[in-house]
């Protein structure tokens, strides 16, 4: 791939290339936005208070970054669900980008994040979560002079990855601690190291730094995604070389080369060398440095991360003498992972923490040295295998669902202590409050020095707040729990308490990834989910409300979960699994049998009063069955979209009633059918649309409130109708927009005006009509 290179006088700026300074792009277009409803007709506003669904987590950590210069101060970086800031007062997590449109959606997974230690106020994300073509859109790097709660934006001429392999490394945006204008971001996709000389407003590549990087995890990957170059991963100043407002003259980069992983620079950044003598062979997740001792320390690993890596070292730099030393916890010979998740004590600088990021099995691994790396200890040892001793002790209450419903064998153990812990932090100003990310949470201690004296140290969670899961199907019953979810990685929740963090996950069968949901309308407590699994079943049903599920069993070619519809009365399932066609089935799935009629991969529904009438939907043509799903028919309708993702929903109480959204291109909008899909009317004034949900109908109205995730009268975001669809009122702002929230939308049954929202990464968002 060409390295991308901008004349020297030429800076990208903030909205257009200019050869000076230039006015910022406000990030939320409130003022465009607001005026934009105000002159459609067919569309008010209705104030709601917006909040998340308690799951508490969910996904992967890769960043957390505490600032330099004010106590308690911290940002925690999601590789798809934005950034948040730590509030002390609490203990909590604030969200710091919900104000991302649908249109920016890649900006919700941020590569990098700093905070400035010259000026606590500002902080900054570099943000795009896709380097190929699954992420349409360039990256960008947002800065903010309130701590997130509002941006700017200067938009960048590459893409940026925090999804992508190598996400773990970093931090790859840093701010000079002495000249607090000058920034530097290290680029994946071979596009180098970037600067910028006004605070981030506009960004140059730095033309004289010799290596954009090379390491590919799969050179072989057809998609892009694994083929990629990891590029500049971090950038780390030496604060003793440099003076108040004027540039650090030292500043070391990493880079994803095996042979050539880092690079210094002395003369603040004008000319930069490979730094002689370093270790080859491994890749520098980490370098952090211990300016009072005087040491560079870096964790390396055979591979990019966060998943991979089967050997690892780590070093230690000295920057007087030039001395390298391996100060391994474990030899390269005997590791069966790849370190990172690097971190000094700043109030004790010769403590030094690493982890063992990729291990797995049992574990993962944690070390502590209090001597700059002479010595080490471990988190647990091996006593008489598969016997281990801990040197820390796991309190998951807050957030039960961590011990996956798990009985591991030994030297297993469960709650685990982590896995991808890429992540790991002394805070600044309290040797005793350690964080660290895993692949699902942050996890995290207040009484970390224990450690030393030989006693235990207590790991709880510490993720009040951020919520990262991504969202792909909600139902909400007319009784029973309010909201049953299905969730990439976590499988789903049952919430009967939208305030309180559930239990568990589903489990007996345990999906990987839960991809659809449906209840009974007339018997509720009837439940079925279908999902993706390693091995096992993929359908599973419950008859008391999710609160306990029994395995069915599989058809011949399944693959996959697909989508799965329960007849009104509960009698009988219709399923389009992934790998096989549609089947029908009662009972409890313990034998099905194939439909006819109807394609392959074909999305299913049921009636909501009928139980022997089910529906599908596949390449612009619908479908309906009479017979509980034995045979299917194609309708007459025309004029549906043919191509784009679409999903379709029949009313409670009104056989034959139709709601479609969806499509792509000109064919892309909702459409309506009262006559089981005979024939569909599109609806005016919806440009666009993605999901179609019902709730309790408004007072004094006999038809179900509609909810959708679409664009009307040119605005993107979350509508309501309470009138069948001839007005809609738009719901949300600019501030609470999420990015995507295509995948699935259900009002509540029993509350007017609940909605309950999909995201992408920002776990599951519900609304009420706002009390203020």
């Amino acid at each position: 791939m060409s390295r991308l290179r901008l004349a020297g006088s030429v800076l990208l700026a903030a909205g257009l290339l200019v050869s000076g300074p230039a006015a910022a792009e406000p990030f939320a277009e409130s003022a465009q936005s607001a005026e934009a409803a105000r002159s459609n007709g067919k569309t008010t506003a209705v104030p709601y208070d917006w909040r998340n669904a308690r799951i508490d987590g969910g996904g992967f950590v890769p960043g957390i970054v505490f600032n330099r210069s004010e106590p308690g101060l911290a940002y925690a970086r999601t590789d798809i669900g934005g950034a948040y800031r730590w509030r002390e007062s609490d203990k909590t997590w604030t969200p710091l980008l919900d104000s991302v449109g649908w249109d920016d959606w890649g900006h919700t997974g941020v590569a990098s994040i700093a905070s400035d230690p010259v000026e606590p106020d500002k902080v900054y994300a570099a943000v795009g979560t896709y380097t190929n073509d699954w992420d349409p859109g360039n990256g960008a790097v947002y800065r903010s002079a309130d701590r997130g709660a509002t941006w700017r934006k200067s938009p960048l001429p590459f893409k940026l990855g925090g999804n992508m392999p190598g996400r773990g490394m970093g931090e790859r945006l840093a701010v000079d601690p002495h000249d607090n204008d000058v920034l530097y971001l290290g680029a994946p996709s071979g596009h180098g190291l970037w600067r910028s000389t006004d605070a981030g407003v506009t960004w140059a590549e730095v033309t004289a730094f010799p290596n954009p990087g090379n390491y590919v995890e799969d050179p072989g990957d057809p998609s892009g995604y694994a083929s990629d170059n990891q590029g500049v991963v971090w950038v780390t100043f030496d604060e003793s070389t440099g003076s108040a407002s004027s540039p650090t003259r030292t500043v070391y980069v990493g880079v994803a080369d095996t042979q050539n992983s880092v690079y210094r620079s002395t003369d603040a950044g004008a000319t930069w060398e490979r730094l002689p003598g370093q270790p080859t062979g491994y890749l520098a997740h980490k370098g952090v440095l211990d300016a009072e001792n005087g040491f560079l320390y870096l964790a390396y690993s055979d591979k990019g991360g966060p998943f991979d890596g089967g050997a690892g070292q780590v070093w230690r730099y000295a920057t007087a003498t030039g001395e390298w030393r391996d100060i391994s916890p474990v030899p390269a010979a005997d590791t069966t992972f790849g370190y990172s998740g690097l971190s000094v004590d700043r109030r004790n600088p010769g403590t030094v923490m690493v982890t063992g990021y990729s291990s797995w099995w049992p574990d993962t691994q944690i070390f502590r040295s209090t001597d700059s790396g002479a010595g080490w200890t471990r988190a647990w040892d091996f006593t008489s295998y598969p016997d281990r001793e801990n040197r820390f002790t796991m309190d998951v209450s807050s957030v039960p669902w961590l011990s996956w419903g798990a009985d591991p064998q030994p030297p297993e153990q469960t709650p685990k202590l982590g896995w991808m812990t890429e992540a790991l932090e002394i805070d600044p100003f309290d040797s005793d409050r350690m964080m660290y990310g895993t692949g699902a949470t942050i996890y995290g201690t207040e009484n970390l020095t224990a450690w030393d004296a030989g006693a235990k140290f207590t790991v709880t969670p510490m993720v009040r707040g951020l919520e990262e899961t991504a969202v792909l199907d909600l139902i909400s019953p007319p009784s029973g729990a309010p909201l049953l979810s299905a969730l990439g990685d976590v499988g789903g929740f049952r919430h009967t308490d939208l305030t309180q963090v559930p239990d568990l996950m589903y489990t007996q069968p345990n999906f990987t990834t839960t991809t659809s949901l449906d209840y009974a309308e007339t018997r509720p407590d009837v439940v079925v989910r279908t999902g993706n699994a390693g091995s096992g079943p993929h359908v599973a049903f419950s008859a008391d409300n999710g609160a306990h599920w029994s395995a069915g069993q599989d058809p011949g070619g399944v693959t996959g979960g697909g989508t799965v519809a329960a007849a009104a009365d509960g009698s009988r399932f219709v399923w389009s699994p992934q790998g096989a066609g549609v089947h029908t089935t009662t009972g409890s799935g313990t034998s099905w049998t194939a439909a006819t009629g109807i394609p392959a991969g074909a999305t299913v529904e049921a009636d909501r009063v009928d139980p022997e009438k089910f529906y599908g939907f596949a390449a612009g043509r619908f479908y309906v069955s009479t017979d509980g799903g034995a045979t299917f028919t194609a309708r007459p309708s025309t004029g549906l979209p043919a191509a784009g993702d679409v999903r379709f929903k029949a009313v409670p109480g009104r056989e034959g009633d139709i709601w479609l959204a969806g499509g792509s291109g000109g064919t892309y909008g909702l459409w309506h059918s009262t006559d089981a899909g005979a024939t569909f009317a599109r609806v005016p004034g919806v440009d666009e649309a993605d999901t179609i949900g019902f709730g309790k109908a408004a007072p004094g109205a006999t038809y179900q409130a509609l909810y959708t995730s679409a664009r009307i009268g040119g605005v993107r975001g979350i509508f309501r109708s309470t009138d069948a669809g001839a007005t809609w009122e738009r719901i949300n702002d600019d501030a609470h927009q999420w990015g995507r929230t295509g995948a699935a939308i259900t009002g509540d049954p029993r509350v007017f005006g609940r909605v309950y929202v999909s995201t992408n990464g920002r776990g599951v968002v519900y609304g009420d009509v706002s009390s203020k």
